[in-house]
């Protein structure tokens, strides 16, 4: 009896960590994220950052952690994504005719080996997908900006408006129009 708990608690220590691998974004994605929000609000300006991702609370000093928190996960799924892709390229036997003649390893690799070519197609296909991301959501920025200003203030709330004052009309603006465009 008391083999098969220790067998059960070891397969348990075991399943937990290996299950948070795949799910939760990595450290790697919030330093990317974080990266990716700087270059927002500087971009944006802060004030309209802050009404992008921050809350309804007065000030909206939330919104570069909550910016974080979303660009984490979309990190995230990129990287899962491009994963996948690279690994249906890797497998694919007429890669050579798309790409110049050379193989998955010589078209992505360095060095002389090419053994870094998996890392570096991963990493230059997320990569591509955050930028495009990022600049969905800054052109988005910029249409709801002229979309209010056209409106006004209380259309504007009003027609994208989602809690009880509708004081996140523009978050749900922008989102609205980056998935949109994606």
């Amino acid at each position: 009896m008391k083999k098969t708990f220790l067998i059960a608690g070891a397969l348990a220590a075991l399943l937990i960590p290996a299950a948070s691998f795949g799910s939760a974004p990595s450290g790697q994605d919030r330093e990317n994220a974080a990266r990716a929000c700087r270059g927002l609000r500087s971009q944006m300006g802060t004030e309209t950052f802050r009404q992008t991702y921050g809350t309804a609370q007065s000030n909206r000093r939330n919104a570069f952690g909550r910016c974080v928190s979303q660009w984490a996960r979309a990190e995230h799924q990129a990287r899962i994504s491009a994963r996948s892709a690279c690994t249906a390229e890797q497998s694919d036997a007429n890669f050579a005719a798309g790409h110049d003649g050379k193989s998955f390893d010589e078209y992505y690799g360095t060095g002389p080996n090419h053994k870094n070519a998996f890392g570096k197609c991963v990493s230059s296909k997320a990569k591509s997908a955050s930028d495009e991301a990022q600049s969905n959501t800054q052109n988005a920025a910029k249409q709801c900006k002229q979309e209010r200003r056209n409106l006004g203030a209380a259309d504007f709330r009003s027609k994208y408006g989602k809690n009880a004052n509708d004081r996140n009309a523009f978050g749900k603006c922008v989102s609205q129009l980056a998935k949109a465009t994606a």
